[in-house]
């Protein structure tokens, strides 16, 4: 049976957690060759490929990824020993990379990542914005902000507080067109949409509208293009009203037609036991609220 030598397993989940080998060198303060050779050791030792390297991304292969499952606690625990022997959270350090909507990472992230940072000064926070479910097997981002519950085996989800969304639009557009009695009544062609136009016409008809794909003369993947586009008089479209409530420019044309928003916190069940991503996935708990 083959028994790798822990530095050989501890430069394989330094690289893993920290996304490089720059990064995981810097965490262990070894030279950046010297890492990389320890993890080539590994998988010569194992017989396996553990990373593949896309772009200037290393990504874990599906070996990689097993692996990391039980080396993780691991090293996380050395980790998690470290901190409490020092006593001081601001010693904690690392990377934690997580991906959410534009429209959540635009307006609600940077007040919780400023909260994070004066916690755990240390960490590097990286946060991206991407309306499509980021990878968290092959390690796109380590913690996601979705509004779907966790949809593979490997991943674990907090759900938080649930929000609302309700259709807004310009003063400007409400002066020219006025408001519709209801849904069925809006304007052809006077919804904007977004990238998955499909699954909104059947959500919207279920609210009383009466519309089709083709009835979408304006469609974006942004919804931050959308939001522009409305405030522009352009057309109506569904936002959330914790992010545009107070938007002087729009109003809500039908205040009691809603749609229910979920917000889940999601993160791949081998990083969970990490100080640093445990420590993060409570923070955005706490300050989006538990369901």
């Amino acid at each position: 049976m083959i028994t790798p030598d822990w530095n050989l397993l501890r430069a394989f989940h330094a690289t893993a957690t920290h996304g490089s080998l720059s990064a995981g060198a810097r965490a262990l303060r070894l030279t950046q060759p010297t890492l990389s050779r320890q993890v080539q050791a590994l998988e010569e030792a194992l017989g396996v490929a553990l990373f593949e390297r896309i772009g200037k991304r290393l990504v874990l292969t599906e070996t990689g990824r097993a692996l990391l499952d039980h080396v993780g606690p691991m090293g996380d625990a050395a980790q998690a020993v470290a901190l409490a022997a020092s006593g001081r959270l601001q010693d904690m350090t690392g990377r934690v990379r997580i991906s959410a909507s534009d429209t959540v990472a635009t307006f609600l992230m940077p007040a919780l990542l400023e909260t994070i940072r004066a916690a755990a000064p240390g960490l590097v926070l990286e946060l991206w914005s991407q309306n499509s479910l980021s990878d968290l097997h092959g390690m796109e981002a380590d913690i996601a902000l979705r509004h779907a519950a966790p949809d593979r085996a490997g991943l674990s989800g907090r759900e938080l507080r649930g929000s609302r969304a309700r259709f807004y639009a310009s003063r400007d557009w409400v002066l020219r067109h006025g408001v519709p009695a209801s849904p069925a009544d809006l304007l052809a062609g006077a919804l904007i949409g977004f990238d998955d136009t499909g699954r909104l016409v059947a959500y919207l008809n279920g609210l009383g509208f009466r519309i089709a794909a083709e009835d979408f003369r304006l469609v974006s993947n942004s919804s931050l293009v959308v939001l522009e586009m409305v405030r522009r008089g352009m057309g109506v479209a569904p936002f959330l009203d914790e992010i545009v409530a107070d938007d002087p420019q729009l109003l809500p044309l039908w205040p009691g037609v809603t749609i229910p928003v979920p917000l889940w916190l999601v993160s791949h069940e081998g990083l969970q036991a990490s100080p640093r991503i445990k420590l993060v996935l409570d923070m955005l708990s706490e300050g989006l609220g538990a369901a």
